[in-house]
């Protein structure tokens, strides 16, 4: 189909600018001042709300398969569209995991038929399949996952020689989950028996502490500078960390940096309210830690914003603290919070876009994908500025665990609507069950 957007502010590559844009046959078929209206052409007028590249979130769980009571491909990416996000990249922890090619192509499968959102997938790591690693073929992947923290089944990675064989033969980015599991379990014990089964989730940064982060990451930063591994760290946490990342642009850099959108929202205050609801790996901790991370930033220490949506059920997240799970839902509400720092006057909305478009394209080498630009395909979000905040009790929730973290909010900006792939997928609080997403590709040799 053929859509004119008239009267928009476009956020782009560090500008603003006032212009009209044409989507044709699922591209950006022009950027004008000014553009005539078709005969037979769709038309939206924007009235002067920003149009943005829409999210690409970079590290999701959309449990599928093995988790459908949690979620799936087809319900969270319709959280997704609802809340700006145009490409994801689901995580290697499912079950069965996405440890062989054939789980992978079974993904992809899942995915050609349901998703609303542009999809790729992630391939995981354990030590029985490091050769299969070694041999994959780079423009196949969007990256390698190890989690050198706590994870399921034997996609646990510590062993120092299984850790050195694959930073050093990785073909593609290798991205690190970072917390030092020893120092964990025994920080779990020590709080275990003084609490017993009664932990409180405000402790959860105390046993999930920065030190833990610190020991992982610093390893895995160490071991990509040794063997010259193109490195994303992901979701830093903690003041600590920072140091170990370079400041600037991420251009040329080999080793890069991610936050998500709730440790730049929440901090350790939050837990009293929040309980479990905001429990995750690694922990919300501080609001020193939370203060840092914005301002890493601004400075470029940090390249990248995802959200890690992760989600379990209301039940699940009732239990006591060692039994229960980590992660949020986070996809229809991430742009919207990380919007709050922009209305604040915390973080400038083009580099929020850069953060959450620009960089993430370059960084895992999406083909035509993450800028407004004429020929790209035209994944776009137009955010609506409010009166009045919104609180988020207004609109359904479309995780299909039918909670939020953002219980209580308000927003100060709302997503109007979303384009995937040239088609509309969410407008007027209605998501378009016709849009259906594509497979990412990849500029790799």
């Amino acid at each position: 189909m053929s859509v004119l957007i008239r009267n928009a502010r476009l956020v782009n590559e560090g500008r603003v600018f006032e212009a009209d844009l044409r989507i044709r046959h699922g591209r950006i078929d022009a950027i004008a001042s000014s553009l005539a209206h078709l005969p037979g052409e769709g038309l939206l007028d924007a009235a002067g709300q920003y149009l943005l590249p829409g999210m690409i979130d970079d590290q999701v769980h959309f449990r599928d398969p093995g988790a459908p009571h949690k979620g799936s491909f087809a319900t969270e990416s319709r959280a997704a569209v609802a809340g700006g996000i145009t490409s994801v990249m689901d995580m290697p922890n499912t079950h069965p995991p996405t440890l062989t090619l054939e789980a992978l192509e079974a993904k992809e499968h899942r995915a050609a038929h349901c998703s609303r959102v542009n999809y790729g997938f992630h391939f995981g790591v354990s030590h029985d399949n490091l050769d299969t690693v070694a041999a994959l073929d780079p423009s196949r992947v969007a990256a390698v996952k190890v989690f050198m923290g706590a994870s399921t089944g034997n996609m646990l990675v510590d062993d120092l020689p299984a850790l050195e064989r694959l930073f050093r033969d990785c073909p593609t980015v290798l991205l690190t989950h970072c917390e030092h599991t020893p120092r964990i379990r025994e920080r779990e014990a020590q709080w275990q028996a003084r609490f017993g089964d009664a932990i409180p989730a405000s402790e959860h940064p105390a046993i999930r502490d920065a030190e833990a982060c610190y020991q992982s990451s610093s390893l895995a930063v160490s071991l990509a500078r040794r063997y010259g591994t193109r490195l994303h760290v992901l979701h830093i946490t903690s003041a600590r960390e920072l140091g170990l990342f370079q400041p600037g642009a991420l251009a040329g850099k080999p080793i890069t940096a991610e936050v998500c959108a709730h440790h730049l929202y929440f901090d350790d205050g939050d837990y009293a309210a929040l309980g479990h609801l905001i429990k995750c790996n690694p922990a919300i901790k501080s609001r020193a830690d939370r203060n840092a991370l914005r301002q890493a930033l601004l400075c470029g220490r940090l390249d990248i914003i995802g959200t890690d949506h992760a989600p379990h059920t209301w039940d699940e997240k009732q239990r006591p603290y060692l039994q229960a799970p980590s992660g949020l839902p986070l996809v229809q509400h991430a742009l919207p919070s990380l919007l709050e720092l922009v209305a604040d006057s915390l973080l400038p909305l083009p580099m929020l876009v850069e953060k959450t478009s620009h960089a993430v394209a370059e960084r895992f080498a999406i083909d035509q994908r993450g800028y407004l630009r004429e020929g790209y395909w035209a994944d776009l979000t137009l955010i609506e500025r409010l009166a009045e905040p919104r609180p988020v009790a207004a609109d359904p929730i479309l995780a299909h665990c039918g909670w939020t973290p953002f219980q209580g909010r308000a927003f100060r900006h709302a997503v109007r609507s979303t384009f995937v792939s040239g088609q509309l997928a969410w407008h007027a609080g209605q998501v378009q069950d016709d849009c259906q997403g594509l497979p990412l590709r990849y500029r790799r040799g």
